[in-house]
């Protein structure tokens, strides 16, 4: 392939030669040049203060300082996987906490006409469930998490307990409601 090109140029030189540089580029070139008895320039190297210095490394420290922080922040609040811990516990995990939200809407919507029990009622609820949090809260430093989770999974199961008693309870209540009521409109 080399070889053909060779042969090509070769054989076509007279027509690459045909092109000639302007009469005045080694003028315009010369312009560009120092003079010939000027020595060369010298760059100026810059001197930085040591309170410049000082400045700059503290703002790098804060920086990277407020890094590291929102970091560790953004990695406590991610939590810990449950399924890497038990899969099957974290299941259940998963269960019992939708079925005591559900539980709570329902108990929200069967005391809309009664807030105080609704506030009493609550209050048990809530006890229960900063104990959860406290409790998830030390799964991610526990050294024994099946157990911490275990200990979740109970909290639920009686947080489902207590809201089906409460549950029981409104319905045992606006019951009587009902047929005091209806005795009233009899008499």
């Amino acid at each position: 392939m080399s070889k053909r090109l060779e042969d090509f140029v070769k054989n076509n030189r007279e027509q690459f030669d045909d092109l000639e540089p302007s009469a005045d580029l080694w003028s315009r070139i010369e312009k560009h040049l120092p003079a010939a008895g000027a020595a060369p320039q010298k760059r100026e190297a810059k001197v930085f203060s040591l309170s410049f210095v000082l400045k700059v490394a503290a703002s790098v420290i804060i920086v990277m300082g407020v890094a590291f922080a929102l970091y560790i922040r953004n990695e406590k609040s991610k939590g810990v996987d449950l399924a890497s811990i038990n899969p099957v516990y974290a299941k259940q995990q998963v269960q019992y906490a939708s079925m005591v939200e559900s539980k709570m809407s329902e108990l929200k919507s069967l005391t809309k006409n009664d807030p105080e029990m609704y506030q009493e009622f609550s209050k048990e609820i809530a006890k229960m469930d900063s104990t959860y949090k406290r409790l998830n809260k030390d799964l991610a430093t526990s050294p024994n998490r099946e157990y911490v989770l275990k200990a979740m999974i109970r909290n639920l199961q009686i947080q489902t307990q207590v809201l089906n008693q409460q549950l029981y309870i409104i319905e045992q209540y606006n019951q009587m409601k009902k047929d005091t009521k209806n005795d009233t409109k009899d008499i």
